[in-house]
């Protein structure tokens, strides 16, 4: 160690595998290149002599292109039980400091506790930038030892009739990303503590909470493999983006809170729907409508050529829409929009998250 330990990180993970089998993949380079860097990121160099005394070298490499080299030597290893070695960034703009990690593997409630504990940091903020990264890397082991695999890790938090959750939802499948669903209401204490302001979805992923279905959205597209849920070039994408945020500040309003959920919990006269609500939602939606229709054109996707994710914003709602008469008909009117859901509606991810 060339610095005092002033500022340490302690990370404890329960892993649903044998502890054996969690230490080994410490130090077992093919299982090492699945795991052993933050979420959306690749290990295209790895090399590793563990024994006391032998040396690793590892590559990271971001969805940019930019690397980021890592070495060390291992100071203990004592199978299954506990691992040291130390940890040094290599490149001119790195900062010149060997680290030590200790990790401790205790069989606990039929799996493994993982206690990784990394000592020497100069600085608070070099040290919660490494935390970030084991907590992103430990979810990663986890997918990999854990049956379940992401779904171990990746929770969604929702009501499955939210066209929002159902949005998030159709996202993780798209990306072919396990997770588990559990269902609740706005302002529920499971929402309640991820969400600052109690709306749904909400997502964790290990330790990382967020709220907002296109940051959980953005967030899936780059940390998990899979097709992109955006497009591939700026212009388009710039584009997509006008469309989502579109669905939140002028469709969602008009669509689903004053035309949907008027007839779901009506609340006019005799329990009817109040027509002096429905009405003028109406008259919005019809011009809304157009306006996708144009955007549509002759393709099947709101930008570019392929699915992304301003057509999993929209065809939650429209399926809403479509539900009751005057909405029926009025998608009816914009064969665009027609056929661009029916191309959506033919997909998994559709099919699979119908509430």
């Amino acid at each position: 160690m060339n610095s005092p330990a002033a500022f340490e990180l302690n990370i404890k993970r329960q892993i649903r595998a044998p502890r054996a089998k969690v230490f080994d993949a410490f130090v077992t380079e093919s299982v090492m290149r699945q795991w052993m860097c933050p979420r959306g990121m690749t290990i295209p160099q790895l090399s590793v002599d563990p024994r006391v005394g032998g040396r690793y070298r590892m590559t990271m490499r971001s969805r940019d292109g930019e690397s980021f080299t890592v070495g060390g030597e291992y100071r203990e290893i004592k199978r299954p039980e506990s691992l040291a070695y130390t940890w040094q960034w290599e490149g001119a703009n790195m900062p010149p400091l060997q680290t030590l990690i200790r990790v401790s593997f205790t069989e606990r409630d039929g799996g493994t506790e993982v206690s990784l504990t990394h000592t020497g940091f100069p600085d608070q903020g070099m040290c919660d930038s490494h935390q970030a990264g084991w907590n992103s890397s430990l979810n990663n082991l986890i997918d990999t030892l854990d049956e379940r695999g992401s779904a171990a890790t990746v929770t969604l938090i929702g009501d499955p009739r939210s066209s929002y959750t159902r949005t998030a939802r159709m996202g993780l499948a798209e990306k072919g990303v396990r997770y588990t669903l559990q269902p609740s209401g706005p302002h529920s204490p499971e929402v309640d503590a991820v969400h600052p302001f109690g709306r749904i979805p909400a997502f964790r992923d290990g330790d990382l909470k967020l709220f907002e279905t296109s940051a959980i959205l953005r967030y899936a597209d780059e940390a998990f493999p899979g097709p992109s849920l955006l497009p591939g070039n700026i212009r388009d994408r710039a584009l997509c983006e006008a469309w989502v945020s579109s669905v939140s500040s002028y469709y969602y309003g008009p669509m689903v809170r004053n035309y949907v959920l008027q007839y779901i919990f009506p609340k006019g006269d005799g329990g009817q729907p109040d027509r002096a609500v429905i009405d003028p939602a109406v008259r919005e939606m019809a011009g809304l409508l157009r306006k996708l229709d144009d955007a549509y054109g002759a393709r099947d996707w709101i930008v570019g050529n392929q699915c992304s994710m301003a057509d999993l914003f929209i065809a939650p709602i429209l399926a809403y829409v479509e539900m009751f008469p005057e909405g029926k008909q009025l998608v009816g009117d914009c064969p665009n929009v027609r056929r661009a859901q029916a191309a959506i509606r033919a997909r998994a991810s559709f099919k699979d998250t119908q509430p």
